[in-house]
């Protein structure tokens, strides 16, 4: 979908380099720039079998061409120079000022090759006062009102992270369209242009879509956050054997789900008739639902509720869903034998297309794998 094009990837970490694996895997050619160091992410938590080649960044680099550069190093800036004179994206995360003493800001690259689609991944937007400042999956959860999502679910006012670089990856999304919505208006007008993705203006946008609630008025009619998510009642479910998930989506589940799982006494209250009497009782409801779901196993749920078009899913641990029969089935996960690390799974790209068929899936290179195809070395 993208063969042919050449992009310059010079990003670390996660938001940046899950924007060019999206790419990469769409079949753009994706160069991977590092420094003397390499990408910080090369080195993960876990030890990994080979030094420098840790789980996260094999996640988040297959398929690309890894290159060291020492950027203040008068010759390795004349190589990169010379790759994005010819390339068709050139994709950085390094801060304004810094990038414009190293010779590659915008205006810089643009006068060597003009049609070039330079996207910049910041932490903030440059039109306000946060601009410049750096900016982790951390301190966007924080400032994006997120971590006060959990104390209002579960009443710890302590606030928290949630347990997942989510700011990182919901900001690579965003970069990945927004370069493509750039190559598209290229190829449409003949023209490239500067994209600015900034991580704070992308987690907040992704958040707000519903917790911006009540504040969504002016004036406000209560207060933000989006009552369904942060209920503590909707919560999984203790079985017999395990753990359920039961969402009553409409309101006239919420009794039906009742009266399934065995008091079809109290479902069939008057009131019930109505979506008020429904919406006051939501809590009780939950509360009803988890009371009785430990009556049986986890699968006799499943079949039951699935016999009556309620959505729901076995909870499953996070070392499991490896194993699970879908994801096997439609092959998410794939084998794949890397030269270094030996025999590791990779999941592939989850969209498919009619028209286009991706190909196998690449490794993840080591540090400086494919230096000398640039002559550096």
């Amino acid at each position: 979908m993208l063969e042919g094009m050449t992009v310059i990837d010079l990003t670390s970490v996660v938001f940046g380099p899950y924007a060019t694996q999206i790419l990469s895997d769409y079949g753009a050619d994706v160069i991977k720039i590092e420094g003397p160091g390499g990408d910080a992410y090369r080195h993960g938590a876990k030890p990994a079998k080979t030094s420098g080649m840790g789980p996260g960044f094999i996640a988040l680099n297959r398929g690309k061409k890894s290159l060291v550069l020492d950027l203040k190093n008068t010759e390795d800036a004349e190589i990169l120079r010379g790759l994005l004179s010819t390339a068709d994206v050139f994709v950085h995360n390094v801060r304004e000022a810094a990038i414009a003493r190293l010779g590659f800001d915008y205006d810089a690259i643009k006068a060597i090759n003009p049609n070039i689609i330079y996207v910049h991944c910041v932490g903030f937007g440059s039109g306000g006062p946060y601009a410049g400042l750096q900016a982790y999956d951390d301190v966007i959860q924080a400032a994006t009102g997120t971590t006060s999502l959990l104390p209002r679910a579960d009443g710890n006012n302590r606030p928290r992270y949630l347990p997942s670089l989510i700011a990182d990856k919901v900001a690579g999304l965003h970069a990945a369209y927004a370069t493509l919505a750039a190559i598209t208006h290229r190829l449409r007008t003949g023209k490239g242009q500067h994209v600015e993705v900034p991580m704070f203006e992308a987690f907040a946008s992704f958040m707000l879509k519903e917790h911006l609630d009540a504040k969504t008025f002016d004036p406000p009619n209560g207060d933000a956050a989006y009552a369904r998510q942060v209920d503590p009642d909707r919560q999984p479910m203790m079985t017999q054997d395990g753990w359920i998930s039961i969402v009553p989506y409409t309101l006239p589940q919420f009794p039906k789900v009742v009266a399934l799982l065995g008091d079809p006494e109290l479902a069939g209250e008057e009131r019930f008739k109505t979506p008020q009497g429904i919406i006051a009782a939501a809590p009780e409801l939950y509360q009803r639902m988890a009371a009785l779901t430990p009556t049986k196993p986890t699968a006799e749920w499943l079949t039951i509720l699935r016999e009556h078009n309620i959505p729901c899913m076995a909870v499953t641990d996070l070392n499991d869903v490896i194993d699970d029969p879908h994801l096997r089935e439609t092959g998410f996960f794939q084998a794949s034998d890397h030269p270094s690390e030996g025999a590791l799974y990779q999941m592939r790209d989850p969209n498919s297309f009619s028209d286009w068929e991706a190909g196998p899936l690449g490794n993840a290179p080591r540090l400086g794998e494919h230096d000398s195809e640039f002559g550096k070395g």
